[in-house]
């Protein structure tokens, strides 16, 4: 049932403006976004601004469209709003885009971008990279939702940096619009310099929060992002094309499925607590059991929504076929899909992949168990985009250490 919301309250408006500092606070001079309001907080802030009762529900629904139909981060190119509103709108708000720091392109397609944020509060300017994979039929953005993560697994580059803060939703749902305007994917007149014009139908098919952090850590901020994402008058992306990946938070798995119902996959990596509270330390917390159970309870699984298992592939580590056995019975009722990763290495990291002859035997006996259990391609690994490589660039080396960083990384993985 949709939220009713009374903008003659004066206490329910100044609640609503409450809600939108606390989401995004911001140092004096610089302009709040509309990028990741919901329509209720939209129409507070415009009602605020001096929009008269009457027109706020109608300019809501232009806004709306224009940032999200459109994909316009600029008032000016609002065409059916009259000079006089895009001045006062252009005024008091910001639709702009985050800055593009680096974007970098693998040879297999792959690009990967280094977005720069304003500060929020105290602080300095934050960066986090966002990652689209293309694939035949399809193009996957990986969303990040934290600068930094805590969770300290210790296969993962990004969880080697500290936690600077959570990203605000309308942080989290730029990157979802940058995206789409460098690969062309808006229906502008105009296509924006640099970007690539789709052949047919969109390049970005799919999103994933699979980026830097934890994304159930951030929850209310990653709700109202994906549901914004979801909204069939805006970016129209089906939940089914929406997948939140976590390392196993369970209370907030359970409102996952009851408050967003987007598809869930669970970065799992291990079947035995002692294995798992090293690879994922949040496990000395929510134990497997806890975990599973939270899957079997998640709302709308079946078949048809299926539960993707993350498991990395380490070297002697967990990649035994005593482990596919366990896997396998863990899992037994659970409709789900176990996603086979072979490990993606980093500067500093303790662990190998496996063999690639070990992965498919492994493979092969979750398959013949009945578990679909595909070996996912590394992508991007040449630019470091590849999945557990991401880190922010406020910890990275300069460029030309990078690069011959990556360059001796490809070479010694070419003679194992």
């Amino acid at each position: 049932m949709p939220l009713t919301i009374d903008l003659k309250n004066t206490d329910t408006r100044d609640a609503l403006a409450l809600r939108v500092k606390a989401v995004s606070p911001l140092p004096d001079g610089q302009k709040p976004s509309l990028i990741g309001m919901t329509r209720e907080e939209m129409s507070a802030v415009l009602s605020d601004a001096g929009i008269p009762e009457r027109q706020v529900k109608m300019r809501v629904q232009q806004l709306w469209h224009w940032l999200y139909v459109r994909g316009v981060s600029d008032f000016a190119e609002m065409l059916n709003v009259s000079r006089e509103l895009r001045a006062l709108l252009s005024e008091r708000f910001t639709i702009a885009r985050p800055k593009i720091v680096d974007e970098q392109i693998s040879e297999d397609g792959t690009r990967k971008w280094l977005l720069q944020f304003p500060s929020r509060g105290a602080g300095k300017p934050v960066e986090i990279e966002t990652v689209y994979i293309p694939e035949e039929g399809r193009g996957t953005l990986c969303i990040s939702s934290q600068v930094g993560c805590t969770l300290n697994c210790s296969f993962c580059h990004t969880g080697t940096q500290t936690l600077v803060r959570n990203l605000t939703a309308e942080e989290i749902l730029s990157q979802l619009l940058l995206a789409r305007e460098r690969l062309g994917d808006f229906p502008k007149k105009d296509t924006p310099q640099g970007a690539i014009v789709p052949s047919e139908g969109r390049k970005i098919t799919n999103i994933v929060m699979m980026g830097m952090g934890e994304p159930l850590y951030n929850f209310e901020n990653v709700k109202t992002a994906l549901l914004i994402a979801s909204d069939n008058e805006g970016l129209s992306l089906s939940k089914r094309r929406i997948t939140l990946s976590t390392s196993g938070v369970v209370p907030e798995i359970y409102r996952t499925g009851e408050e967003i119902g987007v598809m869930l996959a669970i970065s799992l990596h291990a079947v035995r607590d002692d294995l798992r509270n090293e690879l994922v330390p949040i496990n000395k917390k929510y134990p497997i059991a806890e975990l599973i159970q939270a899957c079997r309870d998640y709302p709308g699984l079946s078949n048809a929504r299926r539960i993707t298992f993350e498991y990395v592939m380490l070297k002697g580590v967990n990649d035994s076929l005593e482990d596919a056995r366990d896997l396998v019975q863990l899992l037994k009722g659970v409709p789900a899909k176990i996603n086979l990763i072979p490990f993606n290495p980093w500067p500093g990291s303790q662990y190998e992949c496996s063999d690639w002859e070990h992965i498919k035997v492994f493979a092969d006996f979750v398959n013949h168990a009945g578990y679909a259990s595909p070996i996912r391609t590394p992508r991007g690994a040449d630019i470091l985009a590849a999945c557990g490589q991401l880190k922010s660039e406020s910890e990275r080396m300069r460029k030309p250490e990078r690069l011959a960083l990556e360059a001796m990384m490809i070479a010694g993985h070419g003679e194992e």
